[in-house]
């Protein structure tokens, strides 16, 4: 009997699913280093410049703080969300890992729902809108998430009853 056709196999579909989460996961463990490396490097300018850019939100009509506390007030809030988006990362690796290793349909729900409400959420809020600019890294993630959520059932053990 082939792996792919035992109850506790888990098929290629899945394995891609797992990989395309780990992708997901990767570009999202870059925005927390590159959101610290803004912030060591240049503070809220350079967070700033990370979020914004779109077609309703373009870098040279953005308005900067002018004063050094509300500057520094927008580092640390800006920060705390790149950070997050990291977590972000962490929790794709390790849903990855729970469908490669496990075929794990509980792993597979968690980046259903969790990672999806954090991915819908920026595409929405972020992309859609215009305020983040549109480009590979923008859209990548929730290209990545769609097709991995869509993709990986279909390796997934069946449900026992």
């Amino acid at each position: 009997m082939s792996q792919a056709s035992e109850p506790t196999g888990i098929g290629l579909p899945a394995k891609i699913g797992a990989v395309l989460f780990a992708l997901w996961g990767v570009l999202h463990l870059w925005v927390g280093y590159e959101g610290v490396h803004q912030y060591l490097a240049t503070g809220a300018p350079g967070l700033w410049k990370m979020l914004t850019g779109g077609r309703n939100a373009p870098h040279e009509a953005f308005q900067h703080a002018t004063d050094a506390l509300t500057a520094n007030v927008h580092a640390h809030i800006i920060l705390n969300f790149c950070l997050d988006v990291g977590g972000y990362g962490v929790l794709g690796l390790f849903v990855a890992w729970m469908i490669w290793k496990q075929g794990s349909w509980v792993g597979y729900l968690i980046g259903l729902i969790v990672i999806g409400i954090g991915d819908l959420a920026f595409l929405f809020v972020q992309v859609v809108p215009g305020i983040i600019e549109l480009n590979a890294g923008t859209i990548g993630g929730p290209v990545l998430w769609f097709l991995a959520v869509a993709i990986t059932p279909f390796g997934l053990p069946h449900l026992r009853r």
